[in-house]
Parts: C-alpha cells; structure tokens; sequence
C-alpha cells in the first residue's frame, strides 16, 4: 500500500509547530516516494476544526495519521485557558474576602470545562480524523505525539482508539521503523489495546539521530499554512540546535523526555537551515532548545555556532533562548550582542544558594551573577526573564530574602526595567523528581491522576505547600489587586516590604548540611 501520512498539529497557541515539521522532514530525507502533508490546526479558528479537518482527510485520504499535541499543562501561571489560571487557584484557596473566592471558584469552574471540553475536543479530533481516513483506507492508522502526550502517555492512553500508537519522546526513529516494516518493540511507543507501556518507558533513551538542516522548500510544498507564520514579522520561528539536558532539577521534564545525552546538530547544518528561512524574510528566531548552552563543556559548540550564523551574513537578525547563565565565557558573551540576542531567559527558580542544591539544579549562583556582568559588559541592553519558583524544598523567611537579594542584585547589573520576574509556581508533573519526593512525603499517593483538575488534586500539583502556602497566597493575591499588569515586579516589592532582604553574600553561601543528603537522595 502506497503510505500517504498526514501530521495533524492539534489546537494550541500559534507556535511554530517545529516538531511535526522535522518529522516530515526526516521521513522525506528517508522515504522520498512518500506522499506527506501537514495540516496545523492552531491556524484555524475554533469552530472550522471538525470540518477543515474532515476537508483536509476528503482531499488527501491519508493511510497514516501522525496527531501532535503539544499542550496539556494545567497549571499554567499566566493567561490561559478562561482567564488566568494561578490567580484562579490563588483566589479559591487563599482569599479571605467570600466574593473574591467566590470569583475564583466560578474562574477555577469555568477553566476546568474549559479544560475538560478541550480534552474532548482533541481525543474526538483524533477519532475523527482517523474514522474518517477510514473510509478511503480501511488500513489506516493513527500515531499519538507530542510534548503533552509525553507527560501523559499512561494516562491518556485509556481514552485512544484502539490500535492507537502512543508515541513518547522523539519520533523521528519510530516512524522510520514503521514505514521500514520493522519491530517497534524496542521503541519509546506502545500500541492501544494489544500492548502496554513498558515501567518507566519515559526514561530510556531516545535514539541518537543527527540532524541535518530541515529542507524547507519541501516543508511549503507539503504545508499549504506555512505562511501563516512568516506574514508577522515579529514572529520567532523555531530553529533545533541539539536535544537532551544532562541536569537533574528536581520538577523539570525536559531531561526525561529528551534523555540526558546532549545531541548537538552540526553548526553548518543548523545555519543551513537558518538561511532558508533568512531568504524568505525571517528575522527572528528562537533556539528550541532545552537549554541553549546546556552545560560549560558545549560553550564551544555555541561559539562555533554564533561566529558561523556572523559568517553567513545573517547580521541583522534577532534570537532568543533559554540559558543556563553559569555556562557563559567573556567571548560568548560578545557573539551573543554581535548575533542579536534580544531576550532570553533564565530559570534560577530560587535565589537562595542552599535551595538550588536542593533542587538539584547544578549551578552556582555566584557564577550565574558574573557572568550577566560580563553580558552586560559586552552590549547587552535587552530583556531578560527570571523564572521564580516560590515555596520549592525547604523554602522560609530566610531564603525568601536571599532571593530577593539576589534579584536586587540582577536589577544593579542590567536595570530594573530590564529584569522581568517570571513568578511560577512548580505544576507537579509525573515521572519527575519532585513527584517521587512528594510520593516520600505522603503528599500525593500512588496511582493518583495526574491529569485530574478536581480542587483535591489541583491544590496538591500546583506545588505551594504550608506552613507558607498562605503566606504566599496572600502575597499574590495583594499584587494582582495592586499592579495586576506587573505582577512579578509587584511580588518581589511586597515581600521585600513584609520580610526585607539580606544581603547577597548570604544568599551565595551555602554551607552542605546533612540533613541534604537524604533530598539528594531522591531518584
């Protein structure tokens, strides 16, 4: 049977759809005779899904139905699904005032349909798609993917059709098995209703594929949307640089899904593809990666990187990323300025010396500080984001002080106005860390459901346990009353005000105490 596949990008924010479109790229690189199409739902409003849905199968009559879905996080801390999620939650658990708590139980009612309907909503794209593929090839198939597939396989799986592949992870290996007629036994995968997930399937390791540059003038042959994004000249396009962190931060997934092997993509292959996307018009591009500079022993790759994208010519673009801070030299400093770096983020999560050993996050805070000095030495003069995660492991009075010191200290290096604190509070997410400790703790209890959003469940994942999960709420709830559009400039001032703040040596030492040994211990 000829294999004609179609990638279904379910609904989500108008993201570059990167994964579904390196995905056809590989097949075509292996399997040129293969008829492919891309169909992005995020490009199409709400109530056209079923029926450009239906079009798009009528038209292309597929054998093979490759669905991405990207998005399930729930506990999400900005605007989302039927307003904001966190001030919902916050309002609900924590306001003394019974009309605010009230207002948030019916915005926490109006986010769970909205949640539950989407739900619905994608697992009936899914089954449609597939029926209706159906009819034209009784063979057909569907394969499951994506970042919120990933978090959610064993979950999600009791809700697929039967014969659904539930893809984890990566799948560029999977599909070349599939089309190739081989085994997928030992594949990140499992099959609805004639095989199970392995235990701890998440965790093994992707396969090691090198990437080439994405072929783009396929890409606009077989995405007839792929326009979409390049009409908006503020939009960041997406662009691979490696896969894999070899961190262990207690709550983060990224390393689970990805594996800990850092896969660098050639920088001639990467820059390859960047001026494909340069020739039609882009300029602004954002590095997928985990992390940008996972780690100092890949400062090179990123050197070579950077001074390659200057060779090209490419000197009047924008990037930005995610990055580890402490990873960063004087030179790279100056070829991030001279490339165009314009934003970038960094999850600190705590400003407490002590708490970041806690979380196992591997770095160190005196480090990360130096070297934004040296950023900023080189020209740097745009934003950066700081991700906060308040009340992790151990949090008090003490390190909140600590953290305020240290981002006082962020502001002295690139300006106040520069310095957006990002304040989160840590979703719990399965096969983390942070789950297991809280499994320990008797804070959550095996077989719990982890994509459940009733309010017994929703206050134990959105991480802000007591004896400060009060404290906190009330702080929150004060600075979206006072400054609800600065509301992490707003945070950070309030707790200054009750708690002051030390002074950043003490938020730089961290004598090892042994009571740490059995956090660290957690696996």
């Amino acid at each position: 049977m000829e294999q004609r596949i179609l990638y279904v990008r379910l609904p989500c924010n108008p993201i570059f759809p990167i994964g579904v479109v390196y995905l056809s790229d590989h097949v075509h690189k292996l399997f040129p005779q293969v008829e492919q199409r891309i169909f992005d739902l995020g490009t199409v409003p709400p109530l056209d899904f079923a029926g450009a849905l239906d079009n798009c199968v009528d038209e292309f009559k597929p054998t093979l139905l490759v669905y991405s879905w990207r998005d399930i996080q729930i506990y999400a801390p900005v605007g989302g699904r039927g307003g904001n999620p966190l001030q919902n939650a916050f309002e609900f658990y924590y306001a003394q005032n019974p009309f605010i708590k009230l207002r948030g139980a019916l915005g926490g009612l109006r986010l769970a349909v909205s949640y539950y309907t989407e739900l619905s909503r994608n697992l009936g794209l899914i089954k449609r798609g597939l029926k209706r593929a159906q009819k034209y090839n009784p063979e057909s198939r569907v394969i499951v993917g994506g970042g919120a597939v990933s978090v959610f396989y064993e979950q999600l799986g009791k809700s697929l059709p039967k014969g659904t592949i539930v893809s984890v992870g990566e799948g560029e290996a999977l599909l070349e098995k599939l089309l190739g007629g081989k085994d997928l036994g030992d594949e990140r995968c499992y099959v609805v209703g004639e095989t199970i997930a392995r235990d701890r399937m998440i965790h093994e390791a992707p396969a090691n594929i090198e990437k080439t540059a994405c072929n783009y003038d396929y890409i606009e042959k077989i995405w007839p949307e792929f326009q979409y994004y390049l009409q908006d000249q503020d939009f960041y396009i997406g662009v691979q640089t490696k896969r894999g962190c070899p961190h262990n931060c207690c709550y983060c997934i990224y390393t689970v899904i990805e594996g800990k092997q850092v896969r660098i993509n050639p920088a001639d292959e990467v820059v390859a593809e960047m001026q494909q996307l340069y020739n039609r018009g882009i300029r602004n591009f954002w590095f997928t990666d985990a992390q940008f500079i996972p780690a100092r022993k890949f400062i090179d790759d990123a050197v070579e990187l950077l001074q390659k994208i200057l060779d090209a010519g490419m000197d009047d673009i924008h990037w930005a990323a995610y990055i580890r801070a402490d990873n960063l030299t004087p030179e790279l400093c100056e070829l991030m300025v001279k490339t165009g770096m314009n934003y970038f983020e960094i999850g600190i999560t705590s400003g407490s010396q002590e708490l970041v050993r806690k979380m196992r996050m591997g770095y160190n805070l005196r480090t990360v500080l130096q070297n934004c000095r040296d950023l900023k030495a080189a020209g740097f003069n745009d934003l950066v984001s700081v991700n906060y995660s308040f009340n992790v492991i151990d949090e008090r009075p003490e390190t909140i002080r600590q953290t305020l010191a240290y981002h006082r200290e962020l502001e002295r290096i690139f300006g106040a106005d520069k310095v957006e604190p990002a304040i989160f509070f840590i979703g719990l997410q399965p096969h983390t860390h942070l789950e297991e400790y809280a499994f320990d703790n008797n804070i959550l209890k095996e077989g719990y459901n982890p994509m459940s959003l009733m309010p017994w469940t929703a206050k134990k994942l959105l991480w802000n346990p007591e004896p400060l999960g009060s404290f906190f709420g009330e702080i929150c709830l004060q600075a979206w009353r006072k400054n609800p559009n600065d509301f992490g400039r707003e945070v950070m001032n309030i707790l200054e005000e009750k708690l002051g703040c030390a002074e950043l040596e003490q938020a730089l030492s961290a004598p090892i105490e042994q009571k740490e040994k059995q956090l660290a211990g957690v696996s």
